[in-house]
C-alpha cells in the first residue's frame, strides 16, 4: 500500500488519507463478499437475478423498489392491463418478485412496470432492463423481451488484447455511416471494422453504447444500464460485431458511464419507485448541475451491486474487452472538479473527496480484473489525482491507464496563442512526457472532446476557412501546406512518445472537416454533421488522404517495436531557437524541425555511433510533403575525439522546414 508513496515521496503528508481510502475498499469488500466467503465477481451477479429472466420453468422478474406499495408487469402480452397475475409480491429488502410460465411472454414482446407509491403512480422501465426500444411514433420507450430461440454462438472465444502497445480508435456507432442518419450495429460491421483493420488500430473504443433517449447526448445520459442501445440494432448484431472484431485482431472496450445517469424518470432511473434517493443522493448532493443528472450514491450497497454487476454483464455477455471509464474526475470530488484548480497536492486530498465513489472505482477495477484478467480499464480524469493507474495494493485505484488529458489542451493552446516561430520544442517535450513514472496513460491529439460544435478540430484549427476551398490538389495554399504538415508533426511526436497507448477519434486522423454536432432544434434536426465522410479520405483529388495515409505508416511504426511503448525515452537534442526537437527510443531517432521558415543542412546532433536510415519522413510526397529529401541515403556519424568513450558521433542531417524524420539505427 505504501508503494505510492515510496514512488512519489511528496505524497507523504497525505500517508493518512491515502490509508483511510485503501482500509475503506478492502473493508467495503470484505463486507459484500461475507468476509470474502465467495467472490467480488459472485457478488456481481445482480443481472442473473434482477429484471426478467427466462428459467427452466418460465420467467422470472425482480425488481428493487422499497418505496413502491403495489407493482404490476404490464406489456403487449396483456394489453399494458394491470392484472392479478401479473402483479409482483415484495419478498423483503425493498425487492419484488413475480413468476410466470413460459407461455406467458415471448421473444420481442413489450414490457413495462406500473408502479404505485404512497404519493402516485407510474410507468417505469426495469432498472435491469437488458433491451429497451422507442417507438416510432409516440417516440415512448418500452423495455422488449430479447429472447431468440437460437442463442448467438461466439466463433472467437480465446481472445486476447494486443496492448503491445495500445492503440485505440475511438468510434461512435451512430454516427460511423457515411450517410445522413444514425448508423448500425452491422453498418459498422460490414464498412468501419475493416477501416480500423488497415489502419493498423488493435482497439476500438465504442461510445454511446447503453440505452440513452436522447442522441445529441453523445451516449452521456444514460437511461438503462444493461441495455445496448437498440437504434443501431440489436443486441446479438452488437454481439457480433464484437466477435468479428476479435476475429480481425481487435479489442473492444467500451465508453461506460457510471458517473451519472439521466434524470428522466419514466425512461431511466429516476424516481423509479416514486422516491428521490433510490440510487442516488436524495438532498442537493442528487442533481449534477452543470450535467443536469443525477449523481449516483456510491455509499449504498444496492448501488454497488447494480453497477458492479453492470461491469460484469458487458464484458461476460457482450465479450467488451474493458473499459474507459467516463466522468472520474466528477464521481471522485464532491465539486466534480468544477471551479477547481488542482495546482498542488493539498488540491487532491483536501477532505473534499467522495470516498465511497473513490471505493466503488477501486472496487470495480478489482472485479473487471477478476472476471477477465486480460481486461484493459481506463480513467478518463482531468485533475490528475496521483495513483489512479496503480495496483490498489500499491496505493492505488487498480486503473490500467489514465488519459493524459493535458495534452490535447497544450496543442489547442499551442495553436491558438503562438505564433509558429515561438513554437518551444522544449515545452513540446515536457508536455507529451510529463506523466507519473508508476502510471501508464493514453496519450492523444484530440478526442471526440475537441471534435464537438463549440470547439475545432486540429486540422480545423490549423486551416480553418481554406479548408472548405483549397483540400483539392489542383487548389494550391500555402495555408493548407502547413495545416498538413503541422497535422502530421503534432500526430507523431504524441504518438511516439507514448508510455501506455495512444488513441485518435473515428475520421480525425485523415483531417476529417468540421465539427460534430447531432441532431437538434438548433440545427433543424439534421444529421449531416453527425457522420463522418469516409469518402474524403478515399478520394485521390483531395488532400485528406495524406493525412490518413502517413496515419496508417506512423501506426505501423509503433507496431513494429514490440513494446514500444516500455522503451525509454532518451532526449538528444532541443533548441528553441531553431525549433528543433530530437529524442530516441532504442534504435529510432526523431527529428522535429517545427521552424516554419528556416531548413537546416548539415543539422549536427550527438547519436550513437553508426548507420542510419531514413524510416519515415513528414515531407514524403506520398503524405503530401515536398520531398525535399532523398531518404534512400544512409547516413553515418562522424567520429569524435572528445566523444569517443561514450560510443558517440555527428550525425548530420538535411531537416525541411515544418518537416519530422525517423531514423533507424541499423548497424554500430
Amino acid at each position: 500500500m505504501l508503494e505510492l508513496i515510496k514512488n512519489d515521496p511528496w505524497l507523504e503528508p497525505y500517508k493518512q488519507f491515502i490509508k483511510t481510502r485503501y482500509d475503506k475498499f478492502r473493508l467495503k469488500e470484505k463486507e459484500i463478499t461475507k468476509n470474502h466467503t465467495f467472490s467480488l465477481s459472485d457478488f456481481a451477479n445482480g443481472h442473473m437475478y434482477f429484471g426478467l429472466n427466462k428459467t427452466l420453468e418460465g420467467w422470472s422478474i425482480r425488481e428493487w423498489a422499497p418505496n413502491a406499495t403495489e407493482i404490476f408487469l404490464i406489456g403487449s402480452f396483456n394489453n399494458w392491463k394491470q392484472e392479478d397475475k401479473y402483479k409482483l409480491k415484495p419478498i423483503g429488502g425493498g425487492v419484488w418478485e413475480l413468476y410466470l410460465s413460459q407461455d406467458d411472454i415471448n421473444h420481442l414482446d413489450y414490457y413495462k412496470l406500473f408502479v404505485k407509491w404512497d404519493e402516485g403512480s407510474g410507468e417505469r422501465i426495469p432498472a435491469w432492463c437488458r433491451y429497451v426500444v422507442q417507438d416510432n411514433k409516440t417516440h415512448i420507450f418500452s423495455g422488449q423481451v430479447w429472447e431468440p430461440e437460437t442463442k448467438f454462438v461466439y466463433k472467437n472465444k480465446d481472445f486476447t488484447p494486443d496492448t503491445s502497445p495500445l492503440l485505440i480508435y475511438e468510434c461512435h456507432i451512430g454516427m460511423g455511416s457515411e450517410k445522413e442518419g444514425v448508423g448500425t450495429y452491422n453498418d459498422f460491421r460490414e464498412n468501419i471494422l475493416p477501416k480500423v483493420k488497415e489502419k493498423g488500430y488493435n482497439t476500438i473504443q465504442l461510445m454511446a453504447i447503453q440505452e440513452h433517449p436522447y442522441y445529441g447526448s453523445f451516449g452521456y445520459h444514460v437511461s438503462s444500464f444493461f441495455a445496448p442501445s437498440s437504434r443501431f440494432g440489436t443486441p446479438d448484431e452488437l454481439r457480433q460485431l464484437i466477435d468479428e472484431a476479435h476475429g480481425m485482431g481487435i479489442a473492444v472496450i467500451m465508453d461506460i458511464v457510471h458517473s451519472h445517469a439521466v434524470k428522466n424518470e419514466a425512461e431511466g432511473l429516476g424516481r423509479l419507485d416514486g422516491s428521490y434517493d433510490l440510487y442516488f443522493h436524495g438532498d442537493d448532493r442528487r442533481i449534477h448541475k452543470a450535467w443536469d443528472s443525477l449523481c449516483f450514491n456510491y455509499g449504498k450497497d444496492e448501488v454497488l451491486h447494480f453497477l458492479l454487476s453492470n461491469c460484469k454483464y458487458w464484458i461476460e455477455d457482450f465479450k467488451f474487452d474493458g473499459y474507459r471509464f467516463d466522468g472520474v474526475t466528477s464521481m471522485i470530488y464532491y465539486s466534480h472538479g468544477l471551479e477547481e484548480s488542482f495546482m498542488g497536492y493539498d488540491d487532491y486530498y483536501n477532505n473534499k473527496q467522495d470516498l465511497d465513489a473513490i471505493c466503488y472505482l477501486t472496487l470495480a477495477n478489482k472485479l473487471i480484473h477478476e472476471v477477465n484478467p486480460h481486461a484493459i480499464s481506463v480513467a478518463e480524469e482531468v485533475s490528475g489525482m496521483p495513483g489512479l493507474a496503480v495496483d490498489p495494493d500499491k496505493g492505488g485505484y487498480g486503473f490500467d491507464y489514465r488519459m493524459a488529458m493535458n495534452i490535447p489542451d497544450f496543442w489547442i493552446k499551442t495553436i491558438k496563442e503562438l505564433n509558429d516561430e515561438d513554437w518551444d520544442p522544449s515545452a513540446i517535450f515536457w508536455e507529451v512526457t510529463n506523466r507519473r513514472a508508476d502510471e501508464k496513460t493514453i496519450s492523444y491529439v484530440e478526442s471526440h472532446d475537441q471534435a464537438l460544435v463549440g470547439d475545432k478540430t486540429i486540422i480545423f484549427r490549423l486551416i480553418d476557412k481554406q479548408m472548405y476551398w483549397f483540400m483539392s490538389k489542383f487548389t494550391p495554399s500555402i495555408i493548407v501546406d502547413r495545416g498538413i504538415a503541422l497535422h502530421k508533426m503534432i500526430r507523431l511526436v504524441t504518438a511516439s512518445t507514448i508510455n501506455g497507448g495512444y488513441l485518435t477519434f473515428m475520421g480525425n486522423e485523415f483531417g476529417h472537416p468540421e465539427w460534430v454536432d447531432f441532431p437538434r432544434e438548433g440545427n433543424d434536426w439534421s444529421y449531416k454533421f453527425a457522420r463522418r465522410q469516409w469518402s474524403l479520405n478515399e478520394d485521390p483529388n483531395l488532400r485528406y488522404h495524406y493525412m490518413g495515409d502517413f496515419d496508417i505508416e506512423m501506426i505501423s511504426l509503433l507496431k513494429s517495436v514490440r513494446d514500444f511503448q516500455d522503451l525509454p525515452i532518451t532526449k538528444i537534442w532541443e533548441k528553441k531557437g531553431d525549433n528543433v526537437l530530437a529524442y530516441m527510443r532504442d534504435n529510432l531517432l526523431f527529428i522535429f524541425n517545427f521552424n516554419p521558415t528556416q531548413s537546416f543542412t548539415d543539422y549536427g546532433m550527438l547519436v550513437p555511433e553508426g548507420e542510419y536510415k531514413v524510416i519515415l519522413n513528414t515531407d514524403e510526397k506520398r503524405f503530401g510533403g515536398f520531398g525535399l529529401t532523398d531518404d534512400d541515403v544512409h547516413h553515418f556519424t562522424h567520429f569524435d575525439e572528445l566523444y569517443r568513450k561514450h560510443n558517440k558521433g555527428w550525425l548530420k542531417v538535411y531537416i525541411p522546414a515544418h518537416t519530422a524524420v525517423v531514423l533507424k539505427k541499423i548497424s554500430n
